[in-house]
């Protein structure tokens, strides 16, 4: 009790420290500071409110300890040892709350997130499943009052996409949506073919932390920016002017384009928090690199080249290699039907870190 104790102290001090500095006048006029001050505390919420009950009720334990040690008054002994053993089951309880509470969390759980799905082999088939993926990742968006807007695509000729940059901005939007980078597979009957043979195809998804610009300065001078006339689903008004950016990151060579909005200013906005992200995600890879083993292991970190989801459509199943998981009812989860799937992911990512801490 007392070790869980000790690491609570800190987290509760950081948090009320928090609070107070939110409530300065010179901290609160910078917009900026407040949002990350914000995030932080965000981050810790959950676990300062798990945390201060467990503190009340190891104190009310301790209160009921010393009162059956007097045993002076034997009716309140009595009435003391009932209270005793419920509270200890309630400890028990919050114990193991608290304990996933506090496991390292991922420090842009928080964050909106820039996802990229681009089609992998397959041809024609795998921009389909690229599309799908899209689709499946939008309509659960929506349908958790997320906000979805298309930043770049490449649309194909059949109807599918080799490329779509969307963000997707909502609460605890990466916390979900991280467990999607990698590559996934697909096994099915496309709809050209004739003579009903499975293929299959693949896409890889890349899901990105929205990095403020506060958090993230990119000299100007380091960045080469080109104009030049949009292409995609835009139509014919999107071609009449050159509003498409492309922004290149000559020190690192990384290249972002954005093309879908037609405004040449919010497209060139755009592409900067693409860039941001970007660069924000290959520092942190870095950092993994570095980390220890049991650090790069975390599903944050995981390698995008690693195929992670098979999506089997005779059989109706979808696997996860991760979590050696299976999911049935295809159409329902291409539809956004996610939620279970996220849930059961977080569940296993629990559980792996709770085992991990315990070794």
């Amino acid at each position: 009790m007392a070790s869980m104790l000790d690491k609570l102290e800190p987290v509760i001090k950081r948090y009320h420290e928090i609070e107070e500095s939110m409530g300065d006048p010179e901290i609160a006029a910078d917009f900026g500071r407040v949002q990350v001050l914000a995030r932080e505390r965000a981050s810790l919420e959950n676990l300062v409110v798990i945390g201060e009950k467990y503190k009340a009720l190891s104190e009310e334990i301790e209160d009921l300890e010393s009162l059956i040690r007097d045993g002076s008054d034997t009716e309140l002994v009595s009435m003391a040892k009932d209270e005793m053993a419920e509270a200890e089951e309630k400890l028990e309880e919050l114990t193991l709350s608290l304990r996933v509470a506090l496991l390292p969390q991922n420090p842009n759980d928080e964050r909106d997130v820039i996802v990229e799905v681009r089609a992998g082999t397959g041809g024609g088939e795998a921009g389909i499943f690229a599309s799908d993926l899209y689709r499946a990742y939008s309509r659960y968006a929506i349908n958790q009052g997320w906000n979805v807007e298309v930043m770049d695509s490449n649309p194909t000729e059949v109807g599918g996409f080799n490329k779509i940059v969307f963000q997707i901005e909502g609460k605890g939007v990466f916390s979900r949506m991280k467990f999607e980078s990698g590559v996934h597979r697909v096994q099915r009957i496309p709809t050209t073919e004739t003579q009903g043979r499975i293929h299959t195809s693949t896409a890889t998804v890349v899901v990105l932390p929205v990095v403020d610009e506060v958090e993230l300065k990119i000299d100007p001078n380091e960045l080469r920016v080109d104009i030049f006339h949009a292409g995609g689903h835009g139509g014919q008004n999107v071609n009449k002017v050159a509003t498409a950016v492309r922004i290149v990151h000559e020190p690192s060579g990384v290249m972002v384009v954005c093309q879908d909005e037609r405004s040449q200013h919010k497209n060139k906005e755009r592409a900067m928090s693409m860039l941001r992200s970007r660069l924000y995600e290959a520092e942190q890879a870095r950092k993994d690199t570095e980390a220890s083993e049991a650090r790069r292991s975390q599903v944050a970190g995981a390698e995008r080249s690693e195929k992670i989801r098979t999506y089997n459509y005779p059989q109706d199943r979808v696997t996860d290699h991760r979590s050696n998981v299976n999911f049935h009812g295809i159409p329902r989860l291409m539809d956004g039907g996610l939620e279970d799937m996220f849930d059961r992911l977080s569940a296993w990512e629990e559980e792996r870190l709770l085992a991990e801490t315990t070794t």
